[in-house]
């Protein structure tokens, strides 16, 4: 089941096109990764997902109904321009952003003070926010974006400013509330992020969509018939027996083993194992598929030039 479907949302600003006809689905219980340069036209979509605006032309569906302002509540936004009271001491923050999102005062303390042992920051309750690092203050936002419990997660660059330990605690936080049953929009230009964390993307380029669909699909569609293979060292030269069949990326000798990284330009893997067989003993065998940021780079580049 979907729990968001965007169909042919158009947005302008005066002359300026910031959506053209985008149309995704976000299915439900996944992370979805929203992609795309600066100024492709992301924070407009998100901004209409939230009814911050409304579309110019085109529809949403939200868990089965069309979009309107009484969804809000079930959305959660953790925005990339943060915007804490830097005067008001962390705990009051946050539990009155808390009762601005449908909680009574005692439900969200119970839930914010549980939310803070968990990320081991209890004794932030009673500072100002002006007495916290950006990282802390980002930690203080995603709870407040998460503790009333919303079905739907939307997260814009959510680990800018962290270190590597908070970036992976997040990233815990995230599957977490995924296999709990909530659906994500991830909005980043981290793309190993994305591959660690996201199920389905869409990259949005010049206020269009230029590609979309399951992780693991894009990155076989997009593959170009590289593998790596490592065999046990021979008299054998692996050029002489693929001979124009195939381009020798790379090569290197590891003791009695020979590493190599050749583009096939004659069939699939089978056909190519079959041709090897017989001259050289296979230690390992993988087929390499484009990384989502060569992905990401290819059809901007392809995208612009058009």
């Amino acid at each position: 089941m979907n729990v968001l479907e965007i169909n042919n949302v158009c947005k302008h600003y005066g002359e300026y096109t910031a959506l053209n006809n985008v149309s995704l689905m976000v299915k439900e219980q996944s992370v979805f990764g929203l992609l795309g340069p600066n100024g492709a036209g992301k924070t407009s979509l998100i901004r209409i997902i939230n009814q911050i605006t409304a579309p110019d032309s085109g529809s949403l569906t939200f868990m089965g109904e069309p979009m309107s302002s009484k969804h809000v509540a079930y959305i959660g936004y953790l925005p990339e321009e943060r915007g804490l009271y830097r005067k008001m001491k962390v705990g009051e923050q946050a539990v009155y952003l808390a009762m601005l999102k449908g909680l009574d005062k005692q439900t969200a303390e119970k839930r914010l003070k549980k939310w803070f042992e968990k990320f081991e920051i209890g004794s932030w309750w009673n500072k100002k926010v002006e007495e916290l690092s950006k990282g802390m203050q980002q930690k203080i936002q995603f709870i407040v974006t998460v503790v009333h419990e919303p079905k739907f997660l939307i997260f814009d660059e959510p680990f800018s400013g962290f270190d590597p330990i908070n970036v992976n605690l997040l990233k815990d936080e995230m599957l977490a509330l995924k296999n709990n049953g909530a659906s994500i929009i991830f909005s980043t230009h981290n793309m190993a992020s994305v591959e660690e964390l996201c199920d389905d993307i869409a990259l949005i380029n010049k206020s269009k969509k230029i590609l979309d669909g399951n992780i693991a699909d894009i990155k076989n569609r997009y593959k170009e018939n590289i593998f790596e293979i490592t065999y046990l060292q021979s008299e054998i030269n692996i050029a002489e027996v693929l001979g124009d069949t195939c381009t020798i990326l790379e090569s290197a000798n590891e003791k009695n083993r020979t590493c190599v990284k050749i583009k096939f330009l004659e069939g699939d893997s089978n056909s190519l194992i079959t041709k090897l067989l017989p001259h050289v003993s296979i230690c390992e065998f993988k087929e390499v598929l484009p990384s989502m940021e060569e992905v990401f780079i290819r059809q901007v580049k392809e995208n612009t030039l058009e």
